[in-house]
């Protein structure tokens, strides 16, 4: 709690993805009906196809039973707008709330009292205003005139800004259902994000507030940029990914222009390669810090010309495979530090000659995966005494497992400080969705907070 304390000391920036999470509990039922509507065959067929993005209903069937098959967490775009009636006849929403990880962030630093949360998305429809958490603190930029100034989300909305509407259809371990003979029993908690990817929503800093990013920038400690998933490679109007992937090289290093701001990527999985590609050999190399989990560093180093360790990596999940991704990453993007967050444990990866010690990492990876267990344990945490909810959930039941494994893979890291913890891990959470925004932001701004005192900012 003390490390924490020190953070919401902080001033953070966090842009550019916010939208609203509609969300579905499932339930065997649900998965039967879908499947007695398309069935085996049909469901099969497409399974085998692995569809990587959603243009049609089977599409979105045949992912789903996927990722229920596994037990692991999957997002997948949704590219038909169109869509949206045969979701909405389909499926009841059992909750509407806050979605997109600046959107998660901001709201979750805001309710911990940090001194300052500035979010920015270039739209801001009213509904979406609205779910934005009610704290003196949180604060979107507004360009009036020729000023820069600061309202509260819900005071700055536009009447005809379009509004992203996510679907994540959370499921439970132990769920059951039939695949034509094939029973299948789900065999860990987690969630299916289909996460709308249409042209109307742009990842970009709008033109009137870009000659103010230097002194936005002036007034945080750290900025924490993500939501690039959601650029498209080509547009109608003749853009294409190299426009606005320029455009956020540019407003990064407009950030960084008067002061050393530290700025955190959050990577999410980007299903097609050549943007993959795109995002990570243009932003990579200008950010200080990257968070993902493990199917996404597998997806990195895919694209940068890794397969068989990527393979390995979605195979095995072994910890020496993933800490060798790491260093490999690390080292070709030259970033100061790597944080890697899975079910099981958390790690950070940086070069020795960084600042922090050992257990002053590991001391950062506490308040992450303590945030993340109240967040999952309550639903949400809506005040910084929600923390020590956190602190009553036990470590995960493979967590000596993990430290084993750790000690056997560290034995080949001299160059580098390695550390690894495992979760505390909740049985049945409320939720599991924003627990990955929850574990970076937590880290990050621990991280700076511990830098700060050291002395290393500039």
């Amino acid at each position: 709690m003390e490390l924490l304390e020190r953070a919401r000391e902080l001033s953070i920036y966090t842009a550019y993805n916010i939208n609203v999470d509609a969300i579905v509990y499932l339930k065997g039922e649900h998965i039967t009906k879908l499947v007695n509507e398309f069935g085996e065959n049909a469901i099969r067929k497409r399974m085998d196809e692995y569809p990587r993005e959603v243009s049609e209903p089977l599409d979105f069937v045949a992912r789903l039973i996927l990722a229920l098959k596994t037990g692991k967490p999957m997002a997948v775009p949704l590219v038909n707008e169109e869509l949206h009636t045969w979701f909405d006849s389909h499926f009841k929403y059992d909750v509407e709330r806050m979605g997109g990880q600046a959107g998660i962030i901001s709201n979750l630093l805001a309710s911990l009292d940090f001194r300052r949360v500035i979010v920015y998305s270039p739209t801001m429809a009213e509904k979406q205003a609205r779910m934005f958490v009610d704290r003196p603190n949180l604060h979107y930029p507004v360009v009036e005139g020729s000023r820069l100034v600061f309202k509260h989300p819900y005071d700055a909305y536009r009447e005809n800004d379009p509004i992203k509407i996510n679907r994540i259809f959370e499921f439970r371990k132990g769920t059951r259902f039939k695949l034509g003979n094939e029973l299948i029993e789900v065999p860990f908690s987690g969630r299916f994000i289909l996460s709308s990817r249409f042209e109307s929503i742009k990842i970009e800093t709008r033109d009137e507030l870009r000659p103010f990013l230097p002194e936005i920038g002036e007034m945080v400690d750290g900025a924490i940029l993500s939501g690039y998933q959601g650029i498209k490679l080509r547009y109608s109007d003749g853009k294409d990914a190299n426009h606005y992937l320029k455009r956020a090289k540019e407003d990064i290093m407009l950030l960084k222009r008067n002061k050393n701001v530290r700025v955190h990527l959050e990577f999410a999985s980007i299903q097609n390669r050549e943007l993959r590609k795109k995002v990570i050999y243009n932003l990579f190399p200008l950010v200080d810090s990257v968070g993902m989990d493990e199917s996404e560093i597998a997806h990195v180093l895919n694209a940068l010309g890794y397969p068989e360790l990527a393979d390995r990596i979605f195979t095995y999940n072994r910890i020496e495979d993933t800490v060798l991704g790491g260093k490999i990453l690390i080292d070709e993007m030259n970033l100061e530090v790597l944080q890697i967050h899975t079910i099981y444990y958390i790690m950070y990866i940086t070069h020795k000659d960084n600042p922090l010690s050992e257990e002053e990492l590991r001391s950062s990876l506490e308040v992450a995966t303590t945030l993340a267990a109240a967040r999952a344990k309550l639903g949400g945490i809506r005040r910084p005494e929600d923390f020590r909810e956190g602190l009553t959930v036990p470590y995960n039941e493979r967590g000596e497992f993990v430290k084993l494994r750790f000690e056997e893979a560290k034995r080949r890291t001299r160059e580098y400080k390695v550390v690894i913890i495992p979760t505390r891990l909740v049985k049945n959470p409320v939720s599991t969705v924003g627990l990955g925004d929850t574990i970076s932001a937590g880290a990050f701004t621990s991280y700076l907070a511990m830098l700060r005192e050291k002395g290393c900012f500039v």
